[in-house]
């Protein structure tokens, strides 16, 4: 009993720690799973465009770089490869200390505006990008993501002391499944019995319901914000595909031999030659960069091995000069270690599964908000009737 009055205490004040970072982390979260809707609904001027026939092609997303670039006298070493939906504008973002985006029709090249994604002093056409930031650094950089890494740490060790302190105490004398029987109150709702009694149900039962995804979204900020701890504990007890560390030039190329045509013809090849050897499909292009610091090309596609639905992460990086492939990255059926970085990063981002996983993680973040406000209620609740007794 002592053992569990030290949990519960634990308990108690890490999670009076974590309540507010929780509430603002579970607000914004639900929000963020519709961060290109409500993005777009806000800003209609710069994600939408009208196409100039029915039937328009898009310019080739080279072109489009390349008349960016001119227009804006940008250096654009990053972009989106696969082509925007009809009637949604490319969205390029500069190689520049402040992340700047750039809209742009892809009928004509046209440039539709610019943004510093994140700056909220620009008005509302803002919001999304600095909930998004507030979510995961509350609007420190790299001090919030840390405070939000530990916040997350603390968090997902403290889903293994909720859980344990939703069992039965231990009683030498209790008769064969009297655990069971005692445990399944916990998991119970009761709507009887006034607001307090409601408030400790929720707050115990809403985390037993939710706690493997509970568990999965806070491991997972562990894995965004905190790698220092996630990367060391995951490869010690999961095997990981072999990562090459290209050493940094000491000077930085901005010229490589292979220029942008070339560069993606190479990428197309290479990976073309690992999915047959490999034995996946390649769905979509997704994204192509060019590390001037190490002089290599790295190319994202998604293909039959990605978890996510939306996002391509089988990514290969091949030399800049001569075309030498240099790694291959796979999602999935590698290495245990990076399957399950995979899925927790995806189930977080709500990537999967279309429409319903995306409403039940809307939701999940005002469980996540509630779960914190239960727990508040519960300890001033104890706090007064401790005061009272004390009177």
């Amino acid at each position: 009993m002592r053992a569990r009055a030290f949990w519960v205490v634990t308990h108690r004040f890490v999670g009076l720690a974590l309540a507010g970072f929780l509430v603002i982390a579970g607000l914004t979260g639900s929000l963020l799973v519709w961060n290109e809707e409500l993005d777009a609904a806000l800003n209609p001027h710069l994600f939408r465009v009208v196409p100039p026939a029915p039937d328009a092609p898009m310019l080739d997303v080279l072109v489009l770089r390349d008349m960016t670039a001119a227009r804006t006298a940008e250096s654009i070493r990053s972009f989106w490869l696969r082509p925007p939906a009809p009637g949604h504008t490319h969205i390029f973002q500069p190689d520049r200390e402040r992340v700047e985006q750039i809209f742009v029709d892809p009928y004509t090249g046209n440039i539709l505006g610019r943004r510093v994604w994140d700056d909220i002093s620009e008005g509302i056409g803002n919001l999304m990008p600095f909930l998004y930031r507030l979510h995961y650094a509350l609007l420190l950089g790299e001090a919030g993501q840390l405070i939000f890494g530990i916040v997350a740490l603390l968090w997902t060790l403290d889903c293994f002391i909720g859980a344990y302190l939703t069992f039965p105490p231990s009683v030498p004398s209790a008769p064969a499944g009297a655990f069971w029987s005692q445990w399944a109150k916990s998991w119970r709702l009761r709507w009887w019995g006034g607001f307090y009694r409601f408030n400790v149900d929720v707050h115990r039962a809403g985390g037993l319901w939710l706690w493997a995804m509970l568990l999965v979204l806070a491991w997972s900020s562990v894995a965004f914000n905190l790698r220092d701890v996630y990367e060391p504990t995951m490869r010690a007890l999961f095997a990981h595909q072999q990562e090459i560390e290209r050493p940094a030039l000491s000077a930085p190329r901005y010229d490589p031999s292979l220029r942008w045509p070339q560069a993606l013809t190479v990428a197309r090849h290479l990976m073309a030659n690992e999915a047959r050897q490999r034995g996946f499909t390649i769905a979509a292009e997704d994204w192509f960069l060019h590390d001037p610091e190490r002089n290599v090309y790295v190319y994202d596609v998604r293909t039959s091995l990605d978890i996510s639905e939306r996002q391509g992460k089988t990514r290969i990086v091949f030399d800049a000069d001569n075309g030498a492939l240099l790694h291959v990255h796979l999602p999935s059926g590698a290495a245990a270690g990076d399957t399950i970085y995979s899925w927790i990063a995806t189930l977080h981002q709500a990537h999967i599964w279309g429409l319903p996983f995306r409403t039940f993680m809307t939701l999940m973040g005002l469980v996540v908000a509630a779960l914190s406000l239960t727990g508040i209620v519960i300890w001033w609740k104890k706090r007064e009737a401790r005061r009272y007794r004390s009177e």
